[in-house]
């Protein structure tokens, strides 16, 4: 299996999978322990704690701060897409969830005066920012584990 000899090769890939992987893991079982009952979306699902986004590419500046020091080029590179990633996903993902709110309110409104027939928008799309800290807390102890 080369792939899975790269996969365990290379640190920094491997950490960021990791620490993804533990995310959606959490993700699925605190959903389950909240709900009472076991949903597969939450697995490959957007939105939820902790944010797997945040994980993996707080693990990835982490790793890249392991691997190639703290002055690295790649570490520039790793922050700035990090902080891109998690503003996105607090800030335009949780905004377009509070949009699909509002509309599928006015879809509902409108079924019920038999104007409309419209399947629901997914409302789950961002984040809160705590959701997004504790992913990034997540990323970044596995990124820096030894």
């Amino acid at each position: 299996m080369p792939w899975l000899e790269i996969l365990t090769s290379n640190p920094i890939l491997y950490r960021s999978l990791l620490a993804w992987t533990i995310a959606q893991g959490l993700k699925v079982a605190l959903a389950w322990y909240k709900s009472g009952y076991f949903s597969w979306e939450r697995l490959y699902g957007a939105g939820g704690m902790p944010s797997s986004h945040s994980a993996i590419v707080c693990s990835l500046v982490a790793s890249v701060i392991r691997v190639e020091g703290f002055a690295s080029s790649y570490t520039a590179v790793a922050l700035i897409f990090a902080f891109i990633v998690m503003y996105d996903a607090t800030g335009v993902r949780q905004a377009a969830g509070k949009h699909a709110e509002t509309l599928n309110k006015i879809i509902i409104q409108s079924r019920l005066n038999g104007h409309v027939s419209e399947i629901p928008l997914k409302e789950l799309l961002g984040h809160t920012p705590l959701e997004v800290l504790a992913g990034a807390i997540l990323g970044l102890v596995v990124g820096a584990w030894q």
